[in-house]
């Protein structure tokens, strides 16, 4: 079994059973102690679990998983997705607003941002942003997301309605139905509280999002200007039909 498939595995078993000893991860996963235990250490240092005695602890935050885990995954289409939603940016916006996902970011870096403010939620954007000319950068306070890789919270909601937005480049965890949903109500909070002050919204995500679990509402996809996909089979576009789409 693949490391990267059997570390989903992992998660997965924690996220019904919250704890779970190396025996019982080998148990369940067919294999030996000392590949879990390698596992173990990989994850946690990726912001995904807390190592404890014997075994592993799922982080309360775990389902906002780890922006370096997020980057590797699915890398194609979100490239795809970036590309498609590159061709319906606003020539004339002034202030965006960048989400913590790593198919925004993949958009980001493709983007002229010269002269333009940019506000995001995002670690690891201002890490890629702040390296680029003539960006007026601008990243609000609040807590910072067990995983590292994002900031939420009150405070974050408050210094975010002070602004005006041209434009939100926003993702999703999952698509369910005809709607966008977060796994965390922090991150879902801080997107509704963008989108309310934003002119134009504009959501990107790759069609493995489809039906990925997801407990938060955070808009119907009706809602957005643009709805950019990196591919639709033939049936979901007709379970899309009459939506702003692009695929």
């Amino acid at each position: 079994m693949l490391s990267n498939t059997r570390q989903d595995k992992i998660l997965s078993y924690l996220k019904q059973h919250v704890s779970a000893t190396v025996k019982e991860l080998a148990a369940a996963l067919y294999v030996s102690d000392a590949t879990i235990r390698r596992d173990l250490i990989e994850m946690q240092t990726l912001g995904l679990l807390k190592r404890s005695h014997g075994g592993a602890v799922l982080l309360e935050a775990a389902d906002e998983i780890s922006i370096f885990v997020r980057m590797t995954e699915n890398a194609k289409e979100k490239e795809l997705a970036a590309g498609k939603a590159l061709r319906f940016i606003p020539s004339d916006f002034k202030t965006v607003f960048l989400d913590s996902s790593s198919t925004v970011l993949a958009l980001a870096q493709r983007m002229n941002l010269t002269d333009k403010t940019v506000i995001t939620n995002s670690l690891e954007a201002l890490v890629q942003l702040s390296k680029m000319r003539g960006v007026n950068l601008i990243v609000p306070g609040g807590n910072i997301s067990p995983t590292g890789n994002s900031i939420m919270g009150s405070w974050t909601n408050t210094l975010l309605s002070d602004f005006h937005f041209d434009l939100m480049l926003t993702s999703c965890a999952a698509v369910i139905g005809r709607g966008a949903y977060e796994t965390s109500v922090d991150q879902r909070e801080v997107k509704r509280t963008v989108f309310d002050r934003s002119d134009c919204r504009i959501l990107i995500c790759g069609h493995s999002k489809f039906d990925q679990p997801g407990s938060y509402l955070f808009k119907d996809l009706s809602s957005f200007d643009k709805v950019v996909f990196d591919r639709l089979s033939p049936e979901e576009q007709k379970r899309f039909e009459g939506l702003p789409m692009v695929y």
